[in-house]
C-alpha cells in the first residue's frame, strides 16, 4: 500500500475551544513524505510540520508551537486524519486554534471522505516498534510494545456515575476509526469550567461540542453516543497524539488515566530508545 492524500483542498470554520476565537480552516493535498503540516495563512504561511518535536505544553489540549508561533488544539484533526488513513496533508489556518467542531473527530471525518482520499506513487513507512517502552508518572500508565498491528487499549477511572472505570480494547483496520471512535465527544466538569475561563481557557465550550457532567449527571440534553464515550475519547485523543510521531505506527499502546502530557511523554520516549523500533517501509503493489 502506498502513501496517500486528500484528493483536493477542502474547508470549513468554526470556534476555538479555548480561546473562542474564529478559525477558517482549509485542508489541501500534499506530497508523499510530507506529513502533515499546519500552516498560519494568518503569519505569512509559517509552517509548523505535526511532530513531537514542536509540542510546547498538553495541559487541556496539545499545543505545538515553532519559533514562538503557537498552534493549539490539534489532536481531534490529527486523529481524524490517521484515522482515515491519510499520511500527508497541508492544514491551513487563519489562527492560533484548530476549530472544535461538535468535540469530536465526526465532522472532521466528514470533511476528509468528502475531498476523497488518492494515493500517491511512494512506499508508505511505518515505524515498528521493536521492544516495550513504558513510564508511570503518579499512576498514570502508558506503554507501547510490539505488535502485529496497531492497537490500543485503555482504561479510565473517574468517580462520576456516568463514567466510573471504563476500558476499552480498539483496533485500527479497515473503518474501525469511524464506526467506534471517531464521533466520541470530548468531556469536562462543571467544578473545571470556573477554573478554566479564569485561566483564559475553554472560552469556546459550550453543550454543543463538549459533554458537560455535573457532580451525579450532565448538562447537556442530548444523550451519550456511547454508554462508554469517555474512553472511547481518551482513544481518540490518543490516536491524535500518536500522529506526532509522522507515521503510521505498529505497535500496542496500554493506556491507564493518562492524558495529552503522557501521551507526548511516551512518544518521547520511545523516540529517544532508538533500539525499541525501526521505519519499515511497505513495498507498492
Amino acid at each position: 500500500m502506498g502513501q496517500t492524500t486528500i484528493s483536493r483542498s477542502i474547508g470549513t470554520s468554526g470556534v476555538g475551544l479555548h480561546t473562542g476565537v474564529q478559525v477558517e480552516l482549509r485542508l489541501r493535498p500534499a506530497p508523499a513524505n510530507t506529513g502533515y503540516i499546519f500552516v498560519r495563512t494568518d503569519l505569512d504561511d509559517f509552517e509548523i510540520p505535526a511532530s513531537v518535536e514542536y509540542v510546547s505544553h498538553c495541559s487541556y489540549a496539545t499545543t505545538l508551537m515553532r519559533r514562538g508561533v503557537v498552534l493549539s488544539t490539534c489532536e481531534h484533526l490529527l486523529s481524524a486524519l490517521r484515522g482515515s488513513g491519510v499520511d500527508n496533508c497541508f492544514i491551513d489556518l487563519d489562527n492560533i486554534e484548530i476549530p472544535i467542531l461538535d468535540g469530536s473527530s465526526e465532522d472532521w471525518v466528514d470533511l476528509i471522505q468528502r475531498a476523497g482520499i488518492r494515493r500517491l506513487a511512494s512506499p508508505r513507512r511505518t515505524l515498528k516498534v521493536l521492544r516495550k517502552v513504558e513510564l508511570d508518572e503518579g499512576g498514570r500508565r502508558m506503554s507501547i510494545e510490539p505488535s502485529e498491528r496497531f492497537e490500543i487499549e485503555c482504561v479510565i477511572d473517574f468517580p462520576h456515575p456516568y463514567i466510573k472505570r471504563q476500558a476499552f480494547h480498539f483496533v485500527m483496520d479497515n473503518g474501525s476509526f469511524g464506526k467506534q471512535i471517531a464521533s466520541a465527544r470530548t468531556f469536562g466538569f462543571t467544578h473545571e469550567i470556573e477554573m478554566l475561563r479564569k485561566a483564559n481557557l475553554a472560552r469556546g465550550g459550550s453543550l454543543e461540542n463538549a459533554i458537560v457532567l455535573t457532580p451525579d449527571g450532565m448538562l447537556n440534553e442530548t444523550p451519550l453516543r456511547f454508554d462508554d464515550e469517555f474512553v472511547r475519547h481518551k482513544i481518540l485523543d490518543i490516536i491524535g497524539d500518536v500522529a506526532l510521531l509522522g507515521m503510521p505506527v505498529q505497535g500496542k499502546i496500554t493506556a491507564e488515566k493518562s492524558g495529552h502530557a503522557v501521551h507526548a511523554a511516551l512518544m518521547s520516549k520511545l523516540l529517544k530508545t532508538e533500539d525499541a523500533w525501526e521505519i519499515v517501509s511497505e513495498p507498492l503493489p
